[in-house]
């Protein structure tokens, strides 16, 4: 079972997060380096920040400077995978800062994996959740276009077998700023959240605690350590 060090960092800036991202993608590769590979995973909420991936398209975001300006929102582009995502207040974004040689997985069945920690998780709250063929993420009706809907989006970047981003799930999110999006490109498709779907807002810290339970299943991991 590989160790894994679990770092909860409450509400900070998203690209403060992104550079703390690098500095631990330089431990694990100094690590494996080192003959003794550690893995990190990143908890953290981030104030409204829209963020567009390497293949994603700017015109997927629907309004210019002044109304991010009003709304508070900031935008950057990153190096991760995907289009376009919406992060803010009540959604836990994970970031996973994963040697994928500890795992002996690639980075196919290291997607699939999350995904499997978000099914895993939303089922111990009674939603049954699924994959959508040609999309990560994952997904409530999938199959029915009109009734489609994502509670969770991934968008990841791997070097030299290390990842970075990761995932984010919608717990008590403000839907409200996906409407100034194409979310992950999609034009036809819905978001949703636990609070949405459940009716009621739910414990964040809750919710993170069955998410590493979760880890600790999918990935045959051991969280060392809370920080």
């Amino acid at each position: 079972m590989s160790p894994l060090t679990y770092i909860d960092l409450g509400i900070r800036n998203y690209k403060e997060t992104w550079d703390y991202q690098v500095q631990l993608h330089k431990k694990v590769l100094s690590s494996k380096a080192g003959g003794k590979p550690v893995n990190y995973l990143i908890f953290v909420e981030h104030p409204h920040v829209y963020t567009l991936g390497r293949s994603g398209k700017e015109n997927n975001l629907l309004i210019g400077e002044p109304l991010l300006k009003k709304l508070g929102a900031s935008f950057y582009h990153t190096d991760r995978g995907g289009d376009i995502t919406y992060h803010g207040p009540g959604q836990i974004v994970g970031y996973p800062v994963f040697d994928l040689e500890s795992f002996q997985m690639g980075v196919k069945k290291y997607i699939y994996s999350i995904e499997q920690v978000i099914l895993n998780a939303l089922s111990m709250y009674g939603i049954t959740a699924t994959r959508m063929n040609g999309a990560t993420g994952v997904w409530l009706d999938a199959t029915d276009p009109q009734k489609a809907r994502k509670i969770c989006a991934i968008g990841v970047k791997v070097s030299r077998a290390v990842t970075m981003h990761g995932f984010a799930l919608n717990v008590n999110t403000d839907l409200n700023y996906f409407r100034y999006i194409h979310p992950c490109g999609f034009i036809d498709k819905g978001v949703t959240s636990l609070e949405r779907e459940l009716g009621r807002p739910q414990d964040m810290d809750e919710v993170k605690d069955i998410l590493l339970k979760n880890f600790e299943k999918v990935f045959d991991i051991r969280i060392l350590n809370n920080k």
